[in-house]
């Protein structure tokens, strides 16, 4: 920071990045500069002068007596301009003063976003019913892109994935670690899980227990008040044809630890010479019910884009945001300069040289 003395406080461009205090104390400066100006007019006829005869001017003056002339009406037109230097100096020691009691400071904002997050689970079915072309490539290529584009969408948030077909298997805790989650929905294929069949059950169980408090957590008079949200988004064709728990049991176990859960049912319902899929809606209905969810039905990757989204908008973490001010004062650099500027006008006042400004 530059001294207190340094010209650079009276600089305009720094002035821009002042915040005034109390601003109102500035609107006083033109008000003092018009009391300067309105005793100016009303004492002007009343300053005392000394008139001096200079003798009349007669005749031929020869050129030494007209510079000598000339030169003494320059140093009297000189002093003449030098009288106004003890009320300029008054006015700029009150305009300082005035400054001071405005309280110029510059402001450095520093803004926190505090977000505790939710913990997301994603049950994604890799049976052989989800390689179905019905949505573009395949259903789980489809889930698998829409999926990739959600988690870019979170923030502070943990997820994780599981896994299912004829078993369940977690394929990733819940993790912040975005890029590793990604990574691991893009290698997702149906030859990762050999045994047939879809364990909807199974699958629930294997999100529940990595979202579950641990007992001591659960006992720490150290734990904030309020719990992180818990939700799992199971995406399957709803068959359930396997494992060996029963999908409404799980989602009551779900609902018992506070987990929310919403469903979504992809692919259509058809049936052809060709081909045969199927979409059970019932159990995902039901088990969205119990778990205190939303089901969704999507039938291309628009509308599975669209419940994504639609999710991304309910499951929304509270945001507390936290602003830092550094405020530093600079009124009394203003305070010295006016100091300054009130002593000068003392030595104007009170010297010889006043008096000899004066006449």
């Amino acid at each position: 920071m530059d001294a207190w003395y340094s010209l650079r406080w009276f600089d305009p461009a720094f002035w821009q990045q002042f915040r005034f205090a109390y601003p109102l104390a500035l609107y006083l400066i033109p008000a003092i500069l018009l009391l300067f100006a309105l005793r100016y007019y009303l004492h002007r006829g009343a300053q005392q002068r000394l008139n001096m005869a200079l003798g009349p001017i007669v005749g031929n003056v020869d050129s030494s007596s007209w510079f000598s002339l000339n030169r003494t009406r320059s140093a009297r037109a000189a002093v003449s301009y030098l009288r106004y230097l003890l009320p300029g100096s008054m006015f700029m020691a009150v305009s300082l003063l005035l400054v001071t009691l405005a309280r110029p400071q510059i402001v450095r904002e520093r803004r926190e976003e505090l977000s505790q997050g939710i913990d997301i689970m994603l049950a994604v079915d890799v049976s052989s019913s989800m390689t179905e072309t019905d949505l573009p490539p395949t259903r789980l290529a489809a889930a698998r892109r829409v999926a990739q584009a959600f988690v870019n969408g979170r923030k502070n948030d943990r997820i994780g994935l599981v896994i299912f077909a004829g078993e369940a298997f977690s394929l990733c805790p819940l993790t912040t670690d975005y890029t590793l989650l990604k990574q691991y929905l893009s290698e997702l294929n149906d030859r990762m899980i050999p045994a047939s069949g879809t364990a909807i059950g199974d699958a629930l169980a294997r999100c529940i227990n990595r979202m579950r408090e641990p007992a001591s957590a659960a006992q720490d008079s150290t734990r904030p008040a309020a719990a992180r949200s818990k939700v799992i988004i199971l995406l399957s064709d709803g068959d359930n044809t396997a494992g060996n728990l029963d999908p409404t049991t799980a989602a009551r176990l779900a609902k018992a630890f506070g987990i929310r859960i919403y469903t979504i049912a992809v692919g259509r319902a058809s049936r052809s010479q060709e081909t045969a899929s199927t979409v059970d809606e019932g159990i995902l209905k039901t088990i969205a019910g119990i778990g205190e969810g939303s089901f969704f039905r999507a039938t291309d990757a628009s509308r599975l884009r669209a419940i994504f989204a639609q999710i991304n908008r309910l499951e929304k973490s509270p945001v507390r945001v936290q602003v830092y001010e550094d405020v530093q004062d600079y009124y009394r650099i203003y305070l010295y300069w006016a100091i300054v500027f009130l002593l000068v006008t003392l030595l104007l006042k009170t010297t010889i040289v006043g008096n000899v400004l004066e006449d």
